[in-house]
This record gives structure tokens, C-alpha cells and sequence, in this order.
């Protein structure tokens, strides 16, 4: 970007985008094609591609607000009006949901970032989509004749 406004920070998306492809070894392309062929085969990559992904429609945003205000502010006088100030807002806005996705893909590449450790890892693990169900989707089969259980009586009514 040629503005200046968030020039420091406007390449958190290639600094973080670098960051995922040493660790994956792996150019962000294959790495969202391997994703997306076997999201499950590895869970990291799948939760980092899902929010580089999110971190780059943030800059998007984020830019296309500052072109929008930047536009305004070329039109305005002295005084800046309300309008151009809730460009200003929404600027903001853009940079800080930006700067959390940036933070959360750091997270993710970080092995030793709190909570990846003890028992917050282990929670955190719980919280993972499964692959499969937890519990047998369908019933067990019952010969026939075989009373069905006591609990299951109480929970469905009377069996007959």
C-alpha cells in the first residue's frame, strides 16, 4: 500500500504467510490444496489455512477502508465531517479484527504459546471436531423377542 496509513504493519499478512510455509514446508497454495483434499489429515494445518485465510480478507477490508477514507478525507476541508469520521470508524474496526486474526494465526504457529500445554491442551483437544461420532449412531441389534432394556422402556414408553 502506497499510503502510509498501516504501511508498518501491512505486511503482517506476508510476514505470518511465510511463517506457515517454513513450517509446513509447503507453499500457501499446496497447503491449501492438501487441506482442502483431506481437511482431517492434519488438524494444524487445517485450523492454520482456515485463518490465513481469514487474516487475508481482514486486510482486504482493511485496505479497502483505508482507500475509502483516505478518498474522503482528500474532499473534506478543515473540518472533518461525520460521514468521514464513521469512515474513521470503520478503519478501526478493520485493523483490530485484522490485528486478531493475526494473533490467533500466531497462536497456532506457536507450539509453545499458552494453553498448547497441560491441561488447557487437553481441554483444548476435547474442543476439536471429531471425526467420527463419539456413540454408535444407530441402535444395537436386539434378536428378535429380546425385551428391549429396562431404561430404554422408561425413556420411549411402554414397549409392546
Amino acid at each position: 500500500m502506497s499510503d502510509g496509513i498501516s504501511e508498518d504493519v501491512e505486511d503482517v499478512v506476508g510476514v505470518l504467510t511465510e511463517r506457515i510455509e517454513a513450517r509446513f514446508a509447503m507453499g500457501m497454495k499446496e497447503l491449501k490444496a492438501a487441506v482442502t483434499a483431506k481437511p482431517t489429515a492434519n488438524p494444524d494445518a487445517t485450523d492454520v489455512v482456515k485463518w490465513h485465510g481469514l487474516l487475508v480478507q481482514a486486510q482486504s477490508a482493511l485496505e479497502g477502508a483505508e482507500d475509502d477514507l483516505l478518498a474522503a478525507l482528500e474532499t473534506q476541508p478543515s473540518e472533518v465531517d461525520d460521514p468521514t469520521m464513521g469512515l474513521a470508524h470503520r478503519v478501526n474496526a478493520a485493523v483490530t479484527a485484522r490485528d486478531g486474526r493475526a494473533m490467533v494465526v500466531r497462536w497456532l504457529l506457536d507450539p509453545d504459546a499458552p494453553g498448547k500445554k497441560g491441561l488447557a491442551a487437553e481441554r483444548l483437544a476435547r474442543l476439536r471436531p471429531r471425526t467420527g461420532p463419539a456413540v454408535p449412531a444407530t441402535a444395537p441389534h436386539r434378536p428378535v423377542g429380546t425385551p428391549a432394556p429396562a431404561s430404554a422402556r422408561r425413556a420411549g414408553g411402554p414397549v409392546r
